[in-house]
């Protein structure tokens, strides 16, 4: 069913959470993966500089992440694109029709829709306009004591009765 994936990575926390989703994905279907990172540019004064300034780094981190998943067997290559900030979305979906992707796989930070929203999320845009499914991958949660509570509130209660 998948032939080709793409995971649009920026180098973050949130787009490394989305790896092994790929890499499981990409072996149970014999997939192609086309890791995209999209550098987005500055425009105006600033026009030409990447809008990161650790920009070397994380091409340094996805090519290592590349390597890892050809060492694992995965038909893995690198393709790099640059384009005005903020454009990303636009970027992504763009490669993505170009190579006839079956699938595209990112990470989110987790922000709620409104602060997606304001705040520009890539992810959001991206459900919007991509000629293919997307797999967006949530960070993970920290489990929360949910169970716990009531128990406390019914001994509180208890306690404060007799």
């Amino acid at each position: 069913m998948f032939e080709t994936i793409v995971w649009a990575t920026d180098g973050s926390d949130a787009a490394d959470h989305a790896l092994p989703y790929l890499h499981g994905l990409a072996q149970a279907h014999g997939a192609t993966v086309l890791v995209l990172h999209s550098r987005e540019m500055l425009v105006g004064r600033a026009a030409g500089y990447p809008a990161l300034a650790d920009e070397e780094e994380l091409l340094e981190k996805i090519r290592g992440q590349v390597d890892v998943l050809r060492g694992q067997g995965v038909d893995a290559r690198l393709r790099v694109v640059a384009g005005d900030a903020p454009g990303a979305a636009h970027m992504i979906a763009d490669v993505a029709g170009d190579a006839g992707a079956d699938m595209i796989v990112v990470g989110t930070r987790g922000l709620g829709p409104i602060a997606g929203i304001f705040l520009g999320s890539v992810t959001h845009r991206l459900l919007q306009i991509a000629p293919c499914p997307v797999l967006a991958v949530s960070p993970p949660r920290a489990a929360a004591p949910r169970a716990a509570a009531p128990r406390a509130v019914a001994r509180e209660t208890a306690a404060t009765a007799g």
